[in-house]
């Protein structure tokens, strides 16, 4: 290993993130789950921040001569540069994420028109990854776009967890919640899945499209009423009834229908743990789960971290200390005529994070989401050193006044501390990393 003084902590954090980022791409995992093409047809859909790259994997591990064709739904600006040589048999298209827009909506409406005539001899290829819940939109009938926005950004905003949203997303879908699946009937289904929830639950992921689901009307409407999200009435009064049910576990819908994950966040953790072993220093994984407000997050790994680096427990310095999982962000209703905030859980956790640190000697730390865009800005994430604090209060910054408006991405910027990598065409969620020297 590198002496602590030769060690560029930015530059190995960085390469931590990469690593991460790197298990996850779906061309070095896809091929040890794809299925043996069928007699028929073999139609690809899905949906997520991956499916560009899915769907290119796809293109480029199946046999040249048979049968593909389909169309997958990304992010704006996701889809990845196409290899040369690469034939194109799938159809990309781009849609608006964290709140749906009309291109979903035509989409999601394009998806269910693939699957229409399929018979048993054909397969369904269903590529499904995080960010697929905003793709792939096709509200209920009785909802407009307009209410499906409004309900997205509420619930975005008000410190729901991604289990909740996606109950309440699953309810109001003609597509979600099992339904996508039952629109393929008869043919086979496998899906293949990028994990970007914890606890790795596909009926969660992108809303489980073509996955039974086990939560009910009644859990959305406390969920309504817990967060105080409004319905349009007609709409609440069929939720309350139990009239928008989704396909449960045991339906014959789902009879011989695969799920197969092929990338989880914990393994893209233990590929980071794995760089950070072979240069030298011990690495611990506190969880891939981790939930919570992403600035108390952030306090109490500042905790952690000063423990280790002040009296060196739990663990032994130098080390770096690791998590995954999906934070939140309560955005907080600011004074008319004041700027609103711009930031996202990563941006939030790093200032949490700083504020609490103190400008802790010895430690650093970076933190982004794995699909490259942290919220809706243009950057990953941030990083966070000693001076990192100090810095900022030379510039007449103070960390309460920022936290208070949610302005991470204010805030780093200026200190020329963001982290910027543009989209990666993976995501499984969020990475952080703390090292202590």
């Amino acid at each position: 290993m590198k002496t602590d003084s030769a060690l560029d902590p930015r530059a190995f954090l960085e390469r931590l993130y990469n690593a991460a980022v790197q298990r996850a791409l779906p061309l070095h995992n896809m091929a040890a789950y794809l299925p043996p093409p069928p007699r028929g047809r073999t139609v690809v859909i899905g949906a997520g921040k991956a499916g560009g790259s899915m769907a290119q994997a796809v293109e480029a591990l199946w046999p040249a001569d048979a049968p593909l064709s389909g169309l997958v739904v990304t992010r704006y600006d996701h889809i990845p540069p196409r290899p040369q040589g690469l034939a194109k048999r799938i159809e990309l298209v781009e849609a608006a994420h964290p709140v749906p827009d009309e291109a979903g909506m035509q989409a999601s409406t394009r998806i269910l028109q693939t699957v229409q005539g399929l018979t048993a001899r054909d397969l369904v290829l269903c590529l499904i990854s995080g960010g697929g819940s905003s793709l792939l939109t096709l509200p209920a009938e009785g909802l407009t776009l307009q209410d499906k926005q409004r309900i997205n950004r509420e619930l975005l905003e008000c410190g729901a967890n991604i289990t909740e949203m996606n109950c309440v997303r699953k309810h109001l879908s003609r597509i979600k919640g099992g339904r996508l699946a039952a629109a393929c009937a008869p043919a086979s289904v496998v899906t293949l899945t990028i994990s970007d929830v914890p606890g790795d639950d596909p009926s969660v992921i992108a809303s489980g499209p073509t996955v039974a689901d086990a939560t009910t009307c009644a859990d959305a409407v406390a969920i309504l009423a817990r967060y105080r999200i409004e319905l349009p009435g007609a709409i609440m009064s069929l939720l309350e009834q139990g009239a928008m049910e989704t396909p449960k576990p045991g339906d014959a819908i789902f009879n011989g229908h695969q799920l197969r994950m092929i990338a989880t966040p914990w393994q893209s953790l233990e590929a980071a743990a794995q760089v950070a072993r072979d240069a030298g220093l011990e690495a611990h994984i506190l969880s891939d789960e981790i939930e919570g407000e992403s600035r108390e997050v952030g306090k109490v790994h500042a905790a952690l971290a000063r423990a280790v680096a002040l009296r060196g427990e739990p663990f032994r310095k130098p080390c770096v200390i690791l998590s995954g999982g999906e934070t939140t962000v309560t955005v907080k209703k600011q004074a008319q005529g004041t700027p609103r905030g711009r930031g996202g859980r990563a941006g939030e956790f790093c200032l949490g994070l700083a504020q609490a640190l103190h400008g802790q000697a010895g430690v650093w730390a970076l933190a982004a989401d794995t699909d490259g865009i942290d919220g809706v800005e243009d950057n990953a994430g941030a990083f966070v050193a000693p001076d990192t604090l100090s810095r900022a209060l030379a510039l007449g910054m103070k960390s309460a006044a920022y936290l208070e408006r949610n302005d991470a991405y204010g805030w780093f910027s200026a200190l020329g501390d963001l982290v910027v990598t543009g989209p990666t065409h993976t995501n499984v969620n969020d990475f952080r990393a703390v090292l202590v020297l």
